[in-house]
């Protein structure tokens, strides 16, 4: 399992824009969905009068996905190309399971953008960038579905192209290394086959372009982090904690600690796939089963980590933010909830210490009274309940996070430093 490089890519974008079909085609047309379970998935589609579902019923499994036609659940399959063993991470698009979407995007290397040839930019495709950027995934394929449903138009798709690639180099993107592709995952165009009905695009298909993916940088060397996204009791074997590590490395009979709390427990076997593994690195989304721990010590959002050198819980931070959609404007006193990896948590913005501009990196403003739409600023920060954040210089990963005020991403952010720990770890020295 572990010879070829291991990526998480995740399929993002708007409700309805074909991800969970990508998804079922692609694990199809590489061999991971049989005939016969081809032959299942229509059936099951057809009974429930939904015919064109067929493929998305390889991700979306629970009744209330295939009767609603949407997906609620991030899941999990496994693939390989001849350079790379990925997972593939299928993540809702519907803004009532956003939080199940800011997980699985937590868990990914790189991202497919998937949009309707049709409909082009929605409500869901930018905040879907705006995390993604956030949860540090740096490499991006757009991918314009349904080209079908729109003629296998070159000026349609060179119309959303040019549309999307304005918002992808204001979330922060370069754009000459984002490939665009045009597909149909219904028909399967251009998904591992080149397609004969665009005969105006040159490029590669987007099972090429996923083996041309740059292997992503791990911090192999750093300590040991892994947050928390889910925690089950299994009959005989015990707890299982379930996360995505990021960085550092694990191997049975280690002990960790968990944070907030302190509690100290013991690895005793790592899973990936319903397989044990000796090792773990950063990349691998795994299952550890935990010895030493209650289960009201850990929950979703905690984070295991080193031992030696755990991380503190921060009170107050500096940190440095980009508003992207904000209808208003926002002042010291400012309460949006804050999002890093698997945990969420209400901040205040204590103060606004400048504002930089955004063509020159430089300081436009020092300590400015208000900052809208489209400002980058250096604000002080408080976390109004123990929450997991390090400094950039520390860990970059668990330095990201995201602010959602009233259902909308509305920034982003990286930490630059700690001010203040909660009282309990100014006890712990």
């Amino acid at each position: 399992m572990a010879e070829k490089p291991h990526i998480n890519i995740i399929t993002i974008g708007h409700v309805d824009a074909g991800k969970s079909t990508l998804s079922g085609r692609l694990l199809y047309e590489l061999g991971q969905i049989t005939e016969q379970g081809m032959e299942k998935l229509k059936k099951a589609a057809t009974s429930l009068g939904k015919d064109t579902f067929s493929f998305a019923y390889a991700m979306d499994t629970e009744g209330e996905e295939r009767q609603r036609g949407l997906t609620i659940n991030i899941r999990h399959k496994k693939f390989e190309t001849d350079k790379y063993y990925f997972t593939l991470i299928d993540a809702p698009g519907h803004k009532d399971f956003i939080k199940n979407m800011i997980t699985g995007v937590s868990q990914a290397d790189v991202a497919m953008l998937i949009l309707d040839a049709v409909k082009g930019i929605e409500l869901q495709t930018k905040e879907h960038l705006v995390l993604t950027k956030t949860n540090g995934v740096n490499q991006l394929i757009v991918v314009v579905n349904k080209m079908d449903s729109a003629n296998f138009s070159e000026e349609q798709f060179n119309k959303i192209k040019t549309d999307i690639s304005q918002y992808l180099k204001l979330v922060g993107f370069k754009i000459e290394e984002v490939p665009f592709i045009p597909i149909s995952a219904w028909t399967g165009e251009n998904v591992t086959m080149p397609s004969t009905k665009m005969p105006w695009y040159a490029g590669k298909t987007l099972i090429q372009t996923i083996n041309d993916i740059k292997e992503p940088q791990r911090s192999v060397d750093k300590h040991f982090r892994m947050p928390i996204q889910d925690v089950y009791t299994i009959t005989g074997v015990g707890m299982v904690v379930v996360g995505k590590i990021l960085s550092g490395t694990i191997i049975p009979n280690t002990k960790v600690m968990v944070v907030p709390g302190g509690v100290i427990g013991e690895v005793k076997s790592i899973e990936m796939h319903h397989q044990q593994i000796p090792k773990a690195i950063p990349g691998y989304n795994v299952g550890l089963n935990l010895k030493g721990v209650e289960k009201n010590q850990i929950h979703r959002g905690s984070v295991l980590c080193d031992v030696a050198s755990p991380v503190v819980v921060p009170k107050v931070v500096k940190a440095r933010i980009a508003i992207i959609e904000l209808s208003t404007v926002i002042a010291a006193g400012y309460s949006p909830v804050c999002h890093s990896q698997t945990n969420q948590a209400p901040i205040k913005i204590r103060k606004i210490l400048q504002r930089i501009d955004p063509a020159t990196g430089q300081v436009a403003e020092e300590n400015p009274q208000t900052i809208k739409k489209g400002d980058i600023a250096i604000v002080e920060m408080e976390l109004l309940k123990p929450f997991i954040l390090e400094k950039a210089t520390d860990n970059v990963e668990l330095s990201r996070f995201s602010l959602r005020d009233s259902g909308s991403t509305i920034g982003a952010g990286n930490v630059l430093d700690i001010i203040e720990v909660w009282a309990s770890e100014k006890e712990k020295k």
